[in-house]
């Protein structure tokens, strides 16, 4: 893309063969252009040496794992060369001043050799995130020496590559639901609002204790919903299995979808089914009080953008707009809709 955009730029390629990249270039529709430049080699120094003499605008090195320096001792992927190898390329991004992204692979605590190392040394980071199972990827910006962090990009993995979402909203819901504990969200990505499905199960235990089980949301904070709404809402909830997901693999740790979950598990435990066009948001705390969340407004404008009718939010007097049910008290909602 950059090049396209008559910008010098350079793919440093360790990990795969110039017959692999090629392969994938092809199948991504990607044009030659001579402002594209490839180097096949992981050599740090070789690489340096090829930034020094083409002056690219900005390089890929692919991947920080695969490439090492002679000035450090260990094979390749270990910890002392991958932070040799990144301290010579920011020495070089700085004398040459072209941008470098350093691609590096994670594993799931980051320890083993992992980028995390590295986080201290570099001026942003960025996390390409997604489920395996699914096409849609998040890129977030989890640090950043020149500005804000609040922002991502949600894209759709495809045969020819990454294609942008701009409504991942529309994407993230399903057909309407006809079943009961399913109730939509929004919740902010970065600086994003999302619109999403929380979906509850709720079934006779089997077995002496219940199963509390959640899927993009912390099952600790479920624990804690589920004793208010048995403390404050009068649901008798001990002798049952409770089941949480939020539809699209999305994963959020906002006290903001709160609210939702806990109407979601009271849906499916009274069975009985919520308007397709119903949101709620808003976090809970322990007496069962429903709180404010931050940038309500924002919320509300991406439910109306999407048709939604009425959105249930905390009791807050600067909360104004048409559809809006206000609440103070999980335990009076739901006493109150039966």
């Amino acid at each position: 893309m950059l090049a396209a955009r008559a910008s010098k730029a350079l793919y440093c390629s360790a990990e795969e063969s110039t017959h692999q990249v090629l392969q994938h270039a092809q199948r991504c529709g990607v044009v030659s252009s001579a402002n594209l430049f490839f180097l096949n080699s992981s050599s740090v120094e070789e690489i340096i040496a090829t930034i020094h003499a083409e002056k690219p605008t900005c390089a890929v090195v692919d991947s920080i794992q695969t490439i090492a320096t002679t000035d450090a001792t260990g094979e390749k992927g270990s910890v002392t060369q991958v932070r040799a190898a990144t301290v010579k390329l920011l020495e070089t991004a700085k004398q040459t001043g072209c941008a470098i992204f350093i691609v590096g692979h994670v594993t799931k605590d980051g320890a083993f050799a992992g980028p995390k190392t590295l986080e201290h040394l570099v001026d942003t980071v960025l996390y390409f995130e997604g489920d395996s199972m699914r096409d849609l990827r998040i890129l977030r910006s989890v640090k950043n020496r020149f500005g804000a962090t609040h922002e991502i990009g949600v894209f759709r993995m495809t045969d020819h590559g990454l294609e942008e979402v701009a409504d991942p909203s529309g994407i993230l819901l399903g057909p309407e639901s006809t079943t009961p504990g399913s109730i939509l969200t929004c919740v902010l990505e970065g600086s994003r609002p999302l619109l999403v499905e929380i979906q509850a199960l709720v079934n006779k235990t089997a077995f002496g204790y219940p199963e509390r089980r959640a899927s993009g949301f912390d099952v600790n904070r479920l624990k804690l919903l589920l004793a208010v709404l048995e403390s404050h809402a009068g649901l008798k909830l001990g002798m049952y299995d409770v089941h949480v997901n939020i539809v699209g693999g999305i994963a959020t740790r906002e006290p903001a979808a709160d609210l939702a979950v806990a109407l979601a598990v009271a849906s499916a435990y009274k069975q009985k089914t919520l308007p397709h066009t119903l949101a709620a948001f808003g976090e809970i705390d322990l007496a069962g009080n429903v709180r404010p969340v931050p940038q309500t407004k924002k919320r509300l404008d991406e439910c109306s953008r999407l048709g939604i009718k009425r959105v249930i939010v905390a009791d807050d007097k600067d909360t104004k707009s048409e559809g809006v049910v206000k609440v103070k008290n999980i335990g009076e909602l739901i006493k109150q809709t039966g």
